[in-house]
This record gives structure tokens, C-alpha cells and sequence, in this order.
């Protein structure tokens, strides 16, 4: 247990926050006894993954708790099918490798996606035609009240588009320890239609692709457009992208012809990068913080010197802007705190 411990190592955006207590965690059991001694306390709890979907805004008054649980097991179906558990601090790209390098498919359109498994299920992570919620099949969790680990299956989760049952009604009262997936051994569903995909597989030369296929497909198309949190600060996509009634749709297109929409039913899902860019964020910086050069839909620590207040703000210019221009008020996918 440390005091007073910045978090800036501990988020991709790079940002300056300080936890008034820190404590990292390699198993079950060392996360049940500190809870034991905090719970007691009443003092306000933050888990912490990949710190690549969150956004400080202010120091953390309580406890962050690291979560470091590691671990990969395999459990065989039958020939055509395998159940792959990870622990909740198992890097997601990282995993989703694993699976590929033993011809398990299900995730590789899922590459590069930053974080750590832990926190997929919390917002149902989604890329490329794919959501956690097509291959998951449970997680183990740990109630924090009564300090007893459960089980929640696809149901009880409740999956929506970039949600969950964790970031409803249950937010803040479990922490996942670990995600089981069940993934193809063999007769592997190729996804290529969603995206860039199909064209960038041409690019390569590939017409009969395989799931390694599409996954370095997904990769050179994200390192294209997304920039590495490593080398600048960001948390990849910042806004979800809004799904509106057809009736509102058809009605901007009369009046925006080549808005962009993927209709699913009497809904149509609205690309959050295009509605940005028509309202001239693209590579736009104002002080410490920018939208990206080449994808509107990543903001940016442009300098490194960016405070989250100055990103939170940032993204509030352009939730405005757009909702201004087009009537549709954007929500962030981002984790404020």
C-alpha cells in the first residue's frame, strides 16, 4: 500500500493525477484482504486495468487499486470449438495473439485494441464488425460488498452497443477477475466486410484470408489512422458513435447528401468520426490538446502538458459543435473521473 502515488503512468492520456492511496494486486486473494481492511472505511475504490479508457479530471481521493491477475487456460470443446479464460490483467492485444497464434478465431478483428481483458466486458469492445458479446460466454467476479466471487454469464451481463451491466445498475459494485470466450478451432468465421478490411486484405495481395489474415489487416489499418498512446497521449476512439431514428437520418441527408450511415432497422448508427470532421475538428488544437490529423474521433495530449480538464473541455466544444450542425448531441465512450 503506498500514499500520495501519481497516476500518470497509469493512463494513456499521459494526464497528471495523484490516488491518495495505491495498491497493485496479483491475485484474488491479495484484492480480498485489502478490500477487508477498506470497506470498513467507506473510502471511494477505483480499479484500474490498462488506463486506456479513462480520463482524470481531478486527484482521486480514496483508493486505485491495480489490477495484475495474469494467466491464459484452455479447455477443449470438441475438435471445432475451445473455451479460453484470461486473467483480468492479461494485456487484450496481447490475448487476443495468443488465440491466433493457436488458430483460435473469434477475436482478430478485435487486434490492437488498448487495454487489458479485465475491462473488455465493461463497455461489450468492439471493432470491425465484432463485440466481445459474440464469442463471451461468463466472467468471474468479485461482489466488493460482500467480498464473494460470482459468476455472470452473456445474459446477466447484458451487452449493449459499447455498454453493459457494469456501467449500468451495477456500476462500481464488482470487479471482474476473469473472461471466458468461446472461439472456432477450425471452419473460422472471416469477417471482411466491415471497414477498410477488404480492401486492405487486396492491398496485401490476399484473396482467400485467414483469421491471422484479417487480424494483420485490422492492424495496419489501425496503425494507419490511431496513434500509438506510447508515443503521443489518447484512449483511441473518445465518443461512441450515435445511432439516430431512420426518420432523422433521412432527413439529414436531404440536407448533408453524403452523410455517412449503417441502418439496422428503423435505426441508423452514425459515424462520430465523420460528424466531427464536418465540423472541422480534424487535426484542430486548441492549447495542450487536439483532435488527431488523421482521425477526428481520437483526441490528443498534443504536447504531453495536457491537464484532463482541458481534454474534458475540449471534447465539450465539439459534443456542441456537432449537436449545433446536425442535431445530434454526442456521448463520450471515455471513462470520466
Amino acid at each position: 500500500m503506498q500514499e500520495n502515488i501519481s497516476l500518470k503512468p497509469y493512463n494513456t492520456f499521459g494526464v497528471e493525477a495523484n490516488a491518495k492511496y495505491f495498491a497493485e494486486v496479483h491475485s484474488t486473494e491479495e484484492l480480498v484482504n485489502i478490500l477487508k481492511n477498506f470497506n470498513a472505511q467507506a473510502i471511494p475504490l477505483l480499479f484500474l486495468g490498462g488506463g486506456s479508457n479513462i480520463l482524470f479530471t481531478k486527484d482521486f481521493d480514496g483508493l486505485v487499486i491495480l489490477l495484475n491477475l495474469k494467466g491464459i487456460q484452455e479447455e477443449f470443446i470438441d475438435d471445432s470449438e475451445v473455451l479460453v479464460t484470461a486473467q483480468a490483467g492479461e494485456n487484450w492485444h496481447n490475448f487476443v495473439m495468443f488465440c491466433l497464434s493457436k488458430n483460435y478465431g473469434g477475436l482478430e478483428n478485435l487486434s490492437l485494441i488498448p487495454g487489458n481483458v479485465g475491462t473488455s466486458p465493461m463497455q461489450n469492445i468492439g471493432a470491425y464488425g465484432t463485440e466481445i458479446k459474440d464469442t463471451f460466454v461468463s466472467c468471474k467476479v468479485l461482489n466488493i460488498s460482500t467480498l464473494e466471487v460470482e459468476i455472470f454469464d452473456l445474459e446477466k451481463c447484458r451487452f449493449g452497443y459499447r455498454d453493459s451491466i457494469f456501467k449500468q445498475e451495477e456500476k462500481g459494485k464488482y470487479v471482474i477477475l476473469e473472461v471466458t470466450f468461446k472461439l472456432t478451432r477450425e471452419n473460422h468465421i472471416i469477417k471482411t466486410e466491415y471497414g477498410a478490411i477488404t480492401s486492405e486484405l487486396q492491398n496485401l495481395g490476399i484473396e482467400k484470408p485467414t483469421i491471422q489474415d484479417v487480424s494483420k489487416a485490422v492492424i495496419n489499418i489501425r496503425q494507419s489512422k490511431l496513434p500509438d498512446p506510447k508515443v503521443i497521449g489518447n484512449a483511441g476512439s473518445f465518443f461512441k458513435n450515435p445511432t439516430i431514428p431512420l426518420t432523422q437520418f433521412e432527413d439529414l441527408k436531404a440536407k448533408f447528401p453524403n452523410i455517412q450511415g449503417y441502418p439496422n432497422g428503423n435505426f441508423v448508427k452514425v459515424p462520430a468520426g465523420w460528424l466531427i470532421e464536418q465540423c472541422g475538428w480534424k487535426g484542430k488544437q486548441i492549447g495542450n490538446v487536439a483532435s488527431h490529423q488523421l482521425q477526428s474521433l481520437v483526441i490528443i495530449n498534443a504536447t504531453g502538458n495536457a491537464t484532463g480538464k482541458e481534454i474534458f473541455d475540449f471534447s465539450t466544444i465539439i459534443i456542441d459543435s456537432v449537436k449545433e450542425k446536425f442535431g445530434i448531441e454526442l456521448e463520450r465512450e471515455v471513462n470520466m473521473i
